[in-house]
């Protein structure tokens, strides 16, 4: 299986941001507009892009479906979009845009029955399931959703292994206390999820620094992983990443 590497575009305001451990009271802003960011990482080689509505995803309506369009006619990159789906027509709109994929996070926390729903309708292939676990003081993951502001008792291992039955394929996985921290990866969340649900094709995201971290989540089983401010900032470059 190829691993894949899914460099991210957070998008608030019309600006590239990152949030840390998803704080929008912590916000870093960049220079770049979100379409040159997203041809800087064209030229360098990158396949895909994973673009992020924050503003989408706390308040439930997804706005990038412009930007989408955008992005493929200029780059051709293949697009994972998420952040704010709250509903069919909000999928239908992003695919129909140009992504690829579209990432649904809440909803699938809080009605994976819809989700099953969604994947029967659109596709296993055009649906990435967000299990974004923050770990409680108890050691127990939780999925948190809104944007990461509203605490559920749902955990991601046994959403997993729910959506693996519906057919899912992709799910994506941030360790919230790690995004934006250049802390490394969480490999915990991502042990119990590969033993919970090993069929599904999982995506490491938050904290990953440099080639060791991407080594550790790939030895792991992980399929791709989602890099954001490593990029940004310049601490790791996508060829390095490739190799």
């Amino acid at each position: 299986m190829n691993f894949v590497l899914y460099p991210a575009i957070d998008v608030r305001d019309g600006r590239v941001v990152r949030l840390r451990q998803g704080d929008y009271a912590r916000e870093t802003g960049y220079a770049a507009t979100p379409l040159a960011q997203a041809r800087a990482y064209a030229a360098q080689g990158a396949q895909w892009l994973h673009l992020v509505d924050l503003e989408g995803a706390r308040d439930g309506r997804n706005t990038l479906a412009p930007l989408v369009q955008g992005i493929v006619a200029a780059t051709g990159l293949r697009m994972q979009v998420g952040g704010g789906v709250r509903a069919s027509d909000d999928v239908q709109r992003l695919l129909d845009s140009g992504a690829e994929r579209v990432v649904v996070g809440s909803v699938a926390v809080r009605d994976p029955e819809q989700m099953g729903r969604w994947i029967a309708r659109f596709g296993a292939q055009a649906i990435t399931i967000a299990l974004d676990a923050r770990c409680g003081a108890d050691g127990t993951w939780r999925l948190p959703v809104a944007g990461w502001t509203t605490a559920t008792e749902a955990t991601p291992e046994g959403l997993a292994a729910r959506f693996a039955t519906m057919g899912a394929v992709h799910v994506l996985s941030t360790d919230i206390g790690r995004d934006g921290m250049l802390a490394g990866p969480g490999l915990d969340l991502y042990r119990a999820l590969r033993a919970a649900a090993p069929a599904l094709s999982l995506q490491a995201s938050g904290g990953l620094r440099d080639e060791i971290d991407l080594a550790a989540v790939r030895a792991l089983g992980c399929s791709g992983a989602v890099l954001g401010r490593s990029l940004l900032e310049g601490r790791l470059s996508l060829a390095a990443a490739t190799c």
